[in-house]
């Protein structure tokens, strides 16, 4: 079975396997740890072993290089990006900067790793909230999603957050509606959805928390419906299997699908796809990838 030889291959390689919440069933049933972009962040920089397998998009497993830049972090398809990210450049934040040359500048983690070495701080959406309140700035540049943002603000109505750009949205969670709120309502189920869904199905849905706070929320009710990519409920079925999860069958994130049992196999055997950053980049991206680590 290729699951038995990816096992046998990581041990033979001493390498560890880190999945996300969005990626396929069968790469979560191989992976050693499953989590969310902070989660992940954290085991990655806990790591000990000689390889980090990172199953999930490219930001990801930048994150995970500059985080253990002696370490080989490998992507098992080059091609899996985040059209999220692509929406922030540095030349954006560089303009931004001298826009508001008081504000600070918080990247979400969905960006590259030339976005984030012009940042303070990255956050994620766990901890978005927690990281701007940290600041002492008044006006924060924050990007790229939008919707995001304006969770953030609702959180810290004392700060002036700036969206950077207006239009950064995530296009699997930013086609959600008010009707999937309702949906899920005359389900029985309670409705949680992500904070990068848009600012109606926020205000609707009963509980607007990231994927590791899906997790944590999941005992408050037997019946849930889940406003995020579709594969976070197989994560949520395994762990709690006596619930129920719905979920839109159309909430896919291809990118992250682009990952399989044969690509991961292939990336261990042959150890492709090696993440290499430029060394200055990695040491300004790492200040504001550990000060988003430090805020839990």
């Amino acid at each position: 079975m290729i699951q038995d030889h990816i096992q046998e291959l990581k041990t033979e390689k001493n390498a560890v396997i880190l999945a996300h919440n969005y990626q396929p069933p069968e790469i979560q049933d191989v992976a050693d740890a499953i989590g969310d972009s902070l989660e992940l962040a954290i085991r990655a920089k806990e790591a000990t072993e000689d390889i980090i397998v990172f199953c999930g998009v490219e930001f990801m497993a930048e994150t995970a290089k500059i985080l253990n830049p002696d370490k080989k972090v490998l992507m098992p398809v080059r091609e899996a990006g985040c059209p999220l990210a692509d929406h922030l450049t540095p030349q954006m934040i560089t303009e931004a900067k001298a826009a508001h040359p008081g504000a600070a500048v918080v990247v979400y983690v969905n960006s590259t790793a030339e976005c984030k070495a012009l940042a303070d701080i990255a956050c994620t959406s766990a901890n978005a909230a927690k990281v701007v309140k940290s600041l002492p700035n008044r006006e924060v540049i924050f990007g790229p999603d939008a919707n995001l943002a304006y969770y953030v603000q609702k959180q810290v109505p004392d700060k002036q957050i700036i969206p950077l750009p207006e239009t950064g949205h995530c296009y699997v969670h930013n086609t959600f509606t008010v009707q999937d709120v309702m949906d899920g309502r005359e389900k029985g189920s309670m409705v949680i959805c992500h904070p990068e869904c848009p600012p109606e199905v926020q205000r609707e849905a009963d509980i607007v928390g990231s994927t590791g706070a899906m997790v944590r929320e999941a005992g408050r009710s037997d019946c849930w419906t889940l406003l995020t990519e579709k594969d976070m409920a197989y994560r949520l079925r395994t762990l709690f299997p006596e619930k129920k999860f719905f979920v839109k069958d159309s909430a896919v994130c291809t990118d992250m699908k682009k990952i399989t049992l044969h690509e991961l196999e292939h990336a261990l055997e042959a150890e492709v796809y090696e993440i290499t950053l430029p060394e200055d980049v990695m040491k300004r991206a790492r200040n504001a990838i550990e000060r988003m680590i430090a805020i839990r």
